[in-house]
């Protein structure tokens, strides 16, 4: 078994579990932007991809060109912690946006949803919405317990590993 068939599966569960993570950019300045953003992960056949349903806006837009790569982390009132760094690509194809939003729509709750409830994203093929692809390339799962002394485990992948 690989590392990541150990950490992917283990970092997707957590993932899912808390359901918003902080993803931040670099923009051209060198300074960093975070905001709040609502990725699925899919875990197939040996390779982590995880999804996010966007505006793409001037800013965002901006910053993956500047730089494409994001962080993502997420956190949970229990300390738990996942964190994903991505390299971030732009999908504006209708077949990608639409897998995409079905993604969401069939996911798994609690990270399954309706794009729609979106004021601005009336279908997947709006000029409003876009898919942003993130292929980690480092990955990290931290469960609160290890933090509070009571056990676990801390898992880390990095793709130079491999």
């Amino acid at each position: 078994m690989t590392r990541l068939a150990e950490v992917a599966p283990a970092f997707v569960s957590m993932a899912h579990e808390i359901v918003w993570c902080t993803v931040s950019t670099v923009y051209g300045r060198g300074r960093p932007r975070s905001r709040i953003l609502h990725p699925i992960w899919e875990w197939e056949e040996g390779e982590l991809v995880g999804w996010v349903g966007t505006t793409p806006t001037p800013a965002k837009r901006a910053h993956l060109e500047h730089s494409p790569y994001v962080s993502c982390n997420y956190w949970s009132p229990s300390h738990d912690t996942a964190l994903a760094e991505c390299r971030a690509e732009w999908a504006f194809d209708d077949e990608t946006r639409t897998r995409v939003w079905d993604l969401f729509v069939n996911g798994p709750e609690p990270v399954g949803y309706d794009p729609a409830i979106v004021p601005t994203w009336e279908g997947p093929t709006q000029p409003s919405f876009a898919a942003l692809r993130l292929t980690p390339w480092r990955l990290r799962v931290f469960p609160g317990t290890v933090l509070m002394g009571q056990g676990g485990e801390i898992l880390t992948w990095t793709e130079d590993e491999a």
